[in-house]
């Protein structure tokens, strides 16, 4: 009979921050554009005898990132040490990483994730700031190197094995991005490479308390990644334990395509990286001040900013959730209402309905939508729906036509002359002649309705809608509807 297994998983996720130049020289650290090898100097290199410097806007933005999670600052007379990590690898010139080990900037934070109505908390064990390795580009025959990457500032956030199942890691990691995002000190672009995940995984007999022999899963650059790789270690653990077999403690690749994970070489333990105090670089003493200072001027992080939309906005958690997963998006949002405070809900569902799609299926960013779709033409298509000069469905096109740049009005008045041309059918009279021509044409669907079926309604309803390119006022198209089939069925005429 096979056991019963409790999954126990910890994630260590790799930011680069937004600075101008890296961790430890004066280089530029925009090297995505670059041409190979081009942002580079003694120190990034690692030549002997150069000399690392601290980058304060770095320090800045890990302490940020810290306090947004919850974290205690390493502040003065605590000391934060620099550590020599080593290993011999290509992408690190130096031989070594300069790290922190011990002696991270900020330790015992959490993040809470909401998963299927409950809530859980992933503790985080630390925050540290490093320095990134340079970029292997492998080819056919050989690997070449490119150290425009090499000393980028990068924090490394550590969780506790707290996370239960691949769903949750998947979870943490996305409200770990959003946080990151909102606080403006990574991009947290996960395709670039900005934002890396590697996730601690093993499986031990349900209720033990004592931790199974994990693997490291490397190479997951998605969400998605993040959560099919570990249900896939999961079952492969798990088959090994009911064999009677043992785990092996090993690094493990993700391979996409192939939806496995595979061996890439035995685990190191901590004592493999020999770590040992930076000889060149002295200990951090942060002065208290300068922290609380940090932490006055944080953002509004999107727990803060959802609350605050239910409160101030009326708005149902789920509208929140969907309002806040971007800065951008929540940011927009707000400036929306500003033009049409009468219904902030409106607004909301207007541009879940026009404008996320376009952003879907364009490259187009949002300040681009908001140009094209200022926030008093959103507010004049919202105001002409609710006095009822558009159907619904006209209004969701003219914000997605307009957010796409095919309908463009200058003023007030241009916007009048584009409502006039999409205006409501709303009379009896002019509705009457298209609903007779609706149920001419669809006899079977008629005599479907005659037995009682009365959803055939929202078939002879779309119909009428497509007949009038969605003009015409649904309520009354109903209304006219039951009506003459009601005639129908009394013996009357469609005619």
């Amino acid at each position: 009979m096979a056991k019963d297994y409790e999954i126990v998983i910890g994630m260590e996720a790799h930011a680069q921050l937004l600075t101008k130049s890296k961790m430890f020289c004066g280089c530029s650290a925009a090297y995505a554009q670059a041409p190979p090898n081009s942002l580079v100097c003694p120190i990034c290199l690692g030549l002997p005898g150069s000399l690392p410097v601290v980058n304060q806007k770095a320090l800045q933005q890990t302490i940020m990132v810290g306090l947004a999670l919850g974290c205690k600052i390493r502040i003065d007379p605590q000391q934060i040490k620099w550590d020599r990590k080593n290993y011999h690898y290509p992408d690190l010139p130096k031989g070594y990483q300069i790290s922190q080990y011990d002696l991270p900037i900020a330790y015992g934070g959490e993040i809470k994730i909401a998963l299927g109505g409950e809530e859980r908390r992933i503790r985080i064990r630390r925050v540290h700031l490093e320095e990134d390795t340079a970029k292997l580009l492998h080819a056919d025959r050989a690997t070449l190197i490119d150290f425009n990457r090499s000393g980028v500032p990068l924090i490394e956030v550590v969780t506790e094995p707290d996370i239960r199942s691949p769903q949750e890691a998947k979870a943490y990691v996305e409200k770990l991005r959003q946080i990151l995002r909102y606080l403006g000190v990574s991009s947290g672009n996960m395709e670039e490479g900005s934002l890396r995940l590697e996730a601690n995984i093993s499986l031990r007999p349900a209720g033990s308390a004592e931790l199974g022999t994990r693997t490291e899963i490397k190479n997951l650059n998605s969400f998605r990644a993040v959560e099919k790789a570990l249900a896939y270690e999961v079952e492969r653990q798990r088959k090994i334990l009911e064999a009677g077999g043992k785990i092996q403690q090993q690094t493990m690749g993700w391979d996409e395509a192939k939806g496995v994970t595979v061996l890439q070489r035995t685990k190191e333990y901590a004592q493999d990286y020999r770590y040992f105090p930076e000889p060149d670089l002295p200990p951090l003493l942060l002065n208290k001040e300068w922290v609380e200072e940090i932490k006055s001027h944080l953002p509004e992080l999107p727990e803060a900013l959802k609350r605050r939309f239910i409160k101030e906005y009326g708005l149902t958690a789920y509208d929140a959730e969907i309002l806040t997963q971007e800065p951008e998006v929540a940011e927009a949002f707000e400036e929306y209402v500003a033009a049409y405070p009468q219904n902030p809900k409106a607004v909301g569902d207007r541009i879940a309905r026009s404008i996320f799609p376009v952003l879907k299926e364009s490259e187009d960013s949002l300040a681009e939508i908001k140009r094209r779709l200022p926030p008093w033409v959103l507010g004049g298509i919202i105001a002409a729906k609710e006095q009822g000069k558009v159907t619904t469905s006209t209004a969701d096109e003219l914000a997605a036509r307009s957010a796409r740049g095919e309908i463009a009005a200058a003023d007030v008045k241009a916007l009048e002359a584009v409502f006039a041309q999409y205006q409501r059918i709303g009379t009896s009279d002019s509705l009457l002649p298209v609903i007779e021509k609706v149920l001419a044409e669809n006899p079977k669907p008629v005599a479907d309705y005659l037995k009682g079926k009365d959803t055939v309604l929202r078939f002879f309803i779309g119909q009428v809608a497509k007949e009038t390119k969605g003009q015409a006022d649904p309520n009354l198209v109903k209304e006219l509807l039951v009506r003459k089939l009601e005639d129908i069925r009394q013996g009357g005429t469609n005619q």
